[in-house]
């Protein structure tokens, strides 16, 4: 996937990420986590030995998963 697509689906996956667990975050807070989280679900699908479809759905989906695990230990360090 090209840069233009790995923002779109950190986009996305930034999104889905902050509807899922509620809070603030505007676009670029949403791409910032959405990246993070699609480098984060690919290291730790990776580590699991967890295979996804290599399209759009599963960078979508590895992404996403990412972003929600990135968010929680985020806000989990942020408390302490």
């Amino acid at each position: 996937m090209g840069v233009i697509a790995w923002i779109v689906v950190g986009l996305i996956a930034g999104w889905l990420a902050h509807t899922i667990l509620g809070g603030r975050g505007g676009i670029f807070g949403n791409i910032a986590v959405g990246l993070v989280g699609a480098i984060f679900g690919g290291f730790l699908f990776e580590k699991l030995n967890l295979h996804v479809m290599p399209d759009f759905w599963g960078n979508l989906i590895t992404a996403t998963i990412g972003a929600v695990l990135f968010l929680l230990i985020w806000r989990a360090i942020r408390r302490a």
